[in-house]
């Protein structure tokens, strides 16, 4: 079966973040939007199919979860990723983000640290901050253009007022597959320090050839008894709107005490046509998502190739999992002065709306992330414009 990712989707009117609040954040509606890390590609015909056949009935009450939601979840994680979940592990999700919160609220206490790896998605901050706990910062390493973790520093620097750690895992926004020695290393500085560890997955399925996507919680089952891992089919079919997702918590005592802070905050009741969306993809979605891999690979290797060839002074690298490319622009920022308001204000200029790597921290100055799951010629555009600002 073919698949068409060629053909432009139009989702001006259709109350889309990234395109229709463009004028509320880059001040012109007519920058191309490649910041929200979703797709401008239609999600897969056989979700479109069941979403449709559910909406044809015309009542959408209050809706219980049947066993076959868990069921798909648990044939995705083998098939996908080898690990054997079990359904009383599942609770059910709005998002990724509220999880995060829900970890933060239901293991930690006021004042004390949780540990996140910047440059990393800003919510993981976020969660920490609102919730009045600190944030104990283990910054990734920069080498060729490939993100490492410091682990000699975390084991150095985490204290007893350190009881959670926040990981992402792909990464984002840099794309790195953490490698089984790497997250076994960290596992191991987990269980020495009695954290609770938080994997953000939502990536998980977007990973290139070459590179094996690891669940941490698989590694070892003392291990799984320390984390939450969160994920949603949001990300990989293009569903994110539909606020769907879920946590998956081997540890009874922490699974029950995650789950009575989703109870005090009445987020059980799942979305009725988000649940209809996860089943569908992960039980006929699978073609689908093979076929967009390879498109998804094409549209990194072509920008990267493009951004070699046309900007001696940017440094990218293609990478090993996401849609998103971290673009290191500090070497062009140094030749004209320019500081990361200045070179985000540059890119809107010429057209183009990028994410600022200061939104993943500190450690994302000089940095842009550019998301490129989009048709092949909206991406040779956008290149064409970042050309004509950054050359």
């Amino acid at each position: 079966m073919s698949y068409d990712f060629d053909t432009p989707v139009s989702r001006l009117g259709s109350h889309s973040v990234k395109y229709d609040q463009r004028q509320a954040r880059f001040g012109r509606g007519d920058v191309l939007p490649l910041w929200v890390a979703d797709m401008d590609l239609a999600a897969p015909a056989c979700v479109r199919r069941a979403l449709a056949a559910r909406v044809a009935h015309p009542i959408y009450g209050y809706t219980h979860t049947d066993a076959e939601v868990y069921e798909a979840i648990l044939d995705w994680q083998w098939r996908r990723h080898g690990w054997r979940v079990q359904p009383e592990w599942i609770v059910l999700l709005p998002g990724v983000v509220p999880g995060l919160d829900l970890c933060v609220q239901s293991f930690t206490q006021p004042g004390e640290a949780i540990v996140v790896q910047p440059p990393v998605y800003n919510p993981f901050f976020e969660s920490a901050l609102r919730n009045e706990r600190r944030v104990l910062r283990n910054p990734l390493v920069w080498n060729d253009c490939r993100h490492g973790m410091d682990l000699a520093r975390l084991a150095a620097d985490l204290g007893a007022h350190c009881r959670l750690l926040h990981l992402c895992n792909p990464h984002n926004p840099g794309g790195r597959v953490w490698r089984r020695d790497e997250l076994t290393a960290l596992g191991e500085i987990v269980l020495r320090h009695d954290l609770v560890l938080v994997s953000d997955e939502i990536h998980a399925d977007l990973v290139f050839p070459g590179h094996r996507h690891v669940p941490l919680a698989s590694l070892a089952p003392e291990l799984a008894q320390r984390t939450i891992t969160l994920n949603s089919p949001g990300k990989t079919f293009n569903t994110a709107g539909l606020h769907t997702a879920y946590a998956i918590i081997p540890n009874r005592e922490l699974r029950a005490c995650f789950h009575a802070g989703v109870r005090r905050l009445h987020l059980e009741g799942a979305n009725l046509l988000g649940l209809v969306a996860l089943k569908t993809a992960y039980r006929e979605g699978e073609a689908w998502l093979g076929a967009l891999l390879d498109y998804l690979q094409g549209n990194l290797e072509h920008a990267c190739r493009h951004i070699h060839r046309h900007l001696p002074l940017v440094a990218c690298r293609m990478p090993e999992a996401t849609f998103l490319l971290w673009l290191d622009c500090r070497a062009w920022c140094r030749t004209r002065d320019l500081d990361d308001d200045a070179l985000h204000r540059h890119l809107v200029d010429a057209g183009l709306g990028l994410t600022p790597g200061t939104q993943f921290g500190t450690e994302g100055s000089g940095f842009m992330r550019m998301n490129v799951a989009l048709p092949r010629a909206r991406l040779d555009e956008a290149l064409a414009r970042l050309a004509r600002a950054l050359a």
